[in-house]
């Protein structure tokens, strides 16, 4: 058999990836261990995408530093891999400049709780419009599986060898303290639970959390003795218990506890956008002219609103500027 023979027979026999239109396949493999979980988390997200069915050509996706913050360079969208800690502030300029865009942070714990937490606050009670995916899995994973801010009371981690005894946030409860609209809570072995809650989240207005609960199996699980990824993932089978609505204050996780996971928080409240717009509107009367991103033509507009960092307002008109 030639050559061109034997290549048109493996292009008839190999079938293509369900995901593969959705996917970077000419960055796979992916860098993910073994039974790691955020594989798993980035194909509910896909289907999310899909179910959803948002323009792709208006979604972009911003992921900062760990594991989790490669989703951005496999995910075929217009992504962004910003720097530690800062996806939110990015992908906040983001939605500002463009609000048309569906903005989604898909990221770790460590990155979005706890070297981005402050952005990861104000985000929340500004009630940007973005989608926020954290994939928790309880441990700096990719430098060296540090004590993070989700790390479970008594867990083993290398700058906590005797144990941690510091309080871990629970972030469903902190984000809906913030003043997000949207919270859920899945483990990513609850994929099509999962991706129906993406997809909801996906279609909110306003900032949507949605908490993956996701097996490390190189360094959480090894450090703490827990077994494989495979362990892990029938643990959460034997110990997630689904409530709807739960109160917020029995969110928390322990160490190789039960684990509740569900829709907690499904509310509307004015985006920030539409905040600055209806208060300005009633500063500046027929002045005013509605903020909705960059003007595309050649219509003259008095008035244009910028941001500035992020306590400026900035009101420009042909002849000068005042700043609030």
């Amino acid at each position: 058999m030639s050559e061109v023979q034997l290549k048109k027979k493996k292009e008839e026999t190999e079938e293509e990836h369900p995901m593969e239109h959705l996917l970077r396949m000419e960055r796979m493999p992916h860098i993910w261990c073994p039974t790691c979980g955020i594989g798993t988390a980035v194909t509910a997200f896909l289907m999310a995408l899909e179910k959803s069915q948002i323009p792709l050509k208006d979604t972009a996706i911003v992921s900062g530093i760990g594991c989790t913050g490669r989703v951005a360079g496999y995910v075929k969208l217009d992504s962004f891999h910003s720097t530690h800690g800062r996806a939110i502030p990015f992908a906040t300029g983001l939605k500002l400049a463009n609000p048309k865009l569906k903005v989604v942070v898909f990221s770790g714990d460590g990155d979005i709780m706890g070297i981005g937490g402050n952005h990861f606050l104000h985000a929340a009670r500004r009630n940007m419009d973005l989608t926020v995916v954290c994939v928790n899995n309880f441990i700096y994973a990719m430098t060296g599986g540090q004590c993070a801010a989700t790390t479970p009371v008594t867990a083993n981690t290398s700058t906590s060898p005797y144990g941690n005894f510091e309080q871990p946030f629970s972030l469903p409860y902190l984000a809906a303290s913030c003043g997000a609209v949207y919270v859920a809570r899945w483990t990513a072995l609850d994929v099509r639970r999962l991706a129906k809650s993406l997809t909801e989240a996906l279609q909110k207005k306003g900032f949507s959390f949605v908490e993956i609960i996701c097996p490390c199996s190189t360094l959480y699980a090894r450090r703490n003795r827990l077994g494989t990824g495979l362990d892990l993932m029938k643990f959460y089978h034997d110990n997630s218990v689904i409530k709807h609505g739960a109160d917020l204050s029995e969110l928390d996780i322990s160490f190789q506890s039960k684990i509740v996971v569900g829709k907690f928080i499904d509310r509307e409240r004015p985006t920030f956008i539409e905040g600055v717009n209806q208060g300005l509107r009633g500063v500046l009367k027929d002045k005013f002219v509605e903020y909705g991103g960059p003007i595309d033509d050649d219509r003259d507009k008095d008035f244009r609103i910028w941001w500035a960092g992020g306590y400026t307002l900035r009101i420009h008109n042909r002849q000068g500027g005042l700043t609030l």
